[in-house]
Order: structure tokens, then C-alpha cells, then sequence
């Protein structure tokens, strides 16, 4: 299959406290509230036209609910809904209206169980990309990627290509040829969507594209200045993988994020993808430096798209080490 699937838009993440999260999101990080109430805060990028890119839900405990792909039309939705319940699937539709800013949209809970959702529309909003008198902080210009944990890396990444039309720009595998870690993108950048071999499923960061590397400098001195220094987890530095300088940051609940700026075109139809070998010290950072332990044990829990309830975890079917290669 090859649905028209654009890109990965938007995530809706459980937190304990808005206006913790604001003081993080918006006041310090410099991303756009486009609206809030006593229940939600919806943030967007400075280039981003849709409504939202981040839909901060209050909950009591932190969670990820959805993690949402755009799709070029309204009929490309029910195309999807039909290929996934024929599969036997979980689905969920979610009327127009019900959601702020959104159209109808379709839930799915994936085969690694991660909660998917697909839209065609949402709200159009004013495009602050030349409103330089609003950049602050680290100039988060648009959502990017996401990262997940799952048990069956091979697996996940056999679906997303063969089923779901994703390509695949790297990945990292042993010397038995086993799939440690995979990037998968529908847009003409590294990735959208990428998986790593952990206890899963659960989701290990949401990823943000920076306009250079100087926006993501000054991140580190904002944080710092603004007592969130301890919430800088890793980096700054230079992935191997992918080429893109990074940071890593955990917000007041515990959920990570990538600032990132820097990748590379993917969009030639004969592009290959490239092979990292799990053992090459280069892969996760260009530079040297190693990933903290918290990296490749903590990460963020999924929910159901039926019942809300937390998915249940599994451990990997890889061997749990710590190789030093995930972006």
C-alpha cells in the first residue's frame, strides 16, 4: 500500500500541570499558544499555518494519547479506516468539531500498540515566519519527527514501509543483519516516524526542527538563565546519524523533546538508505560523547484509543544493552 500520508503534524500529551508546562512550552522554549482553557493548552511552531502542532491535555498522570500523521484528503481517511479494520485493527473515529481546530479524524492503535491518528483538515492560523519580533527563546519553527520504543524494531519498520508507504533513510542493525533502529519518513527529510529497540511501546521523544544551529546555542543559555538547566538531558551535539545537531530536554512531567536542526534531502526516488552498524561509536554522536543511562530506560507511556487505559508494556526482542546510536 501507499496511502497519501503528508507528515507527522501534530501530539496530544497528558500533563499534571499547565501552567508548569506553559512556563516551559511557551514563556522559556518560545513556542506559540494559539489557545488555552483550564483543560487544554495548544501550541504551534513560528512557520506552522495549522492550528497546532502540540495539544497539552491536563490529566493526572502523563501520557501520550495520540501521535497524529496529516493525510492529503477527507477520502484518504476512509481509505485508511478501511485498511486497518479489514486488518483487525482497533479504530476510533472522532467527529469534526469534538477536537478544537480539527476535522474528523481516525484513531488507530498500530501493531506495535502505539495510539495513531490521521487528519485531512485543521483550522489555518496566522503564518509567523517573518515575525522576527516574536522568535524567542529556541525559534521552534515547526513538529518534526517522532521516536518511539517498541519490542519488534524489524517488525514495525515491515509494516510502516510495505503497508503504510513509508521509506526509510538509516537504520542500525547488528552483525546477525537484526534491526536495531530504523528512520522512516513520508515528507523529503530523514524521518517522521523513527523506532528503537526498547521496552515498549512507549514514545522516546518528540522531535522540533530549530532555523540553525545558534537557535539551539541559545536554548541552552535561555534554559540556563531561566533555572531549567537540570531539564537539559543531552547535547548539545552532532547526531552521525542523520548529520543533525541536537538537544534533548524533559519537560515538568517527564516527556522528551529534540531541538533539531540540520538534516538532509531524501526525496530522490533511487536514495538508499544507510547502514550504521550498532557497534559504530559514530552513529549517535558525531562527536564522541555518550547518551546517559535515563536515554535508554525512561520514556513516555502510550494509551489506548478505545478505553484510555494505559498500554500495557513488553520487553524487547533484542538484547537490552546500551548501544549509543538513537536520534
Amino acid at each position: 500500500m501507499n496511502f497519501n500520508i503528508v507528515r507527522c503534524a501534530r501530539v496530544v500529551l497528558h500533563v499534571t500541570n499547565l501552567e508548569a508546562s506553559r512556563k516551559f512550552y511557551v514563556d522559556t522554549l518560545g513556542f506559540i499558544e494559539t489557545e488555552a482553557d483550564s483543560e487544554n493548552l495548544y501550541l504551534r511552531g513560528l512557520e506552522e499555518h495549522n492550528h497546532h502542532s502540540i495539544h497539552l491535555k491536563k490529566a493526572v498522570k502523563p501520557a501520550v494519547e495520540a501521535l497524529s500523521y496529516k493525510v492529503a484528503s477527507n477520502a484518504e481517511l476512509d481509505v485508511i479506516a478501511e485498511f486497518f479494520t479489514e486488518k483487525g485493527y482497533k479504530t476510533k473515529w472522532i467527529a469534526e468539531g469534538k477536537q478544537l481546530g480539527l476535522g474528523r479524524t481516525l484513531r488507530v492503535q498500530d501493531l506495535s500498540g502505539l495510539p495513531l491518528e490521521f487528519f485531512a483538515k485543521m483550522d489555518h492560523v496566522e503564518r509567523l515566519l517573518q515575525r522576527y519580533d516574536l522568535y524567542r527563546g529556541a525559534r521552534i519553527q515547526r513538529i518534526d519527527h517522532f521516536n518511539c520504543m517498541v519490542e519488534d524494531v524489524e517488525k514495525a519498520q515491515h509494516f510502516y514501509m510495505n503497508e503504510l508507504g513509508f521509506a526509510c533513510s538509516e537504520y542500525t542493525d547488528t552483525k546477525k543483519g537484526e534491526v536495531w533502529a530504523t528512520w522512516l519518513h513520508r515528507k523529503q527529510t530523514v524521518h517522521d516516524q523513527a523506532f528503537m529497540n526498547g521496552v515498549g511501546p512507549r514514545v522516546h521523544h518528540i522531535g522540533f526542527w530549530l532555523p540553525d544551529p545558534l537557535a539551539l546555542i541559545h536554548a541552552c543559555d535561555v534554559l540556563a538563565a531561566s533555572g531549567y538547566s537540570k531539564s537539559i538531558e543531552r547535547g548539545p551535539g552532532r547526531h552521525g546519524l542523520s548529520n543533525a545537531f541536537f538537544l534533548y530536554l524533559r519537560d515538568p512531567d517527564g516527556h522528551r523533546i529534540e531541538l533539531y536542526s540540520g538534516d538532509y534531502l531524501t526525496s530522490d526516488p533511487d536514495f538508499k538508505p544507510i547502514r550504521w552498524d550498532v557497534d559504530d561509536p559514530m552513529r549517535q554522536t558525531f562527536w564522541g560523547h555518550a547518551a546517559p543511562d535515563c536515554w535508554f530506560n525512561e520514556a513516555s507511556t502510550v494509551l489506548d484509543v478505545i478505553s484510555g487505559a494505559e498500554v500495557p508494556t513488553k520487553e524487547p526482542k533484542l538484547e537490552k544493552r546500551k548501544p549509543e546510536f538513537i536520534i
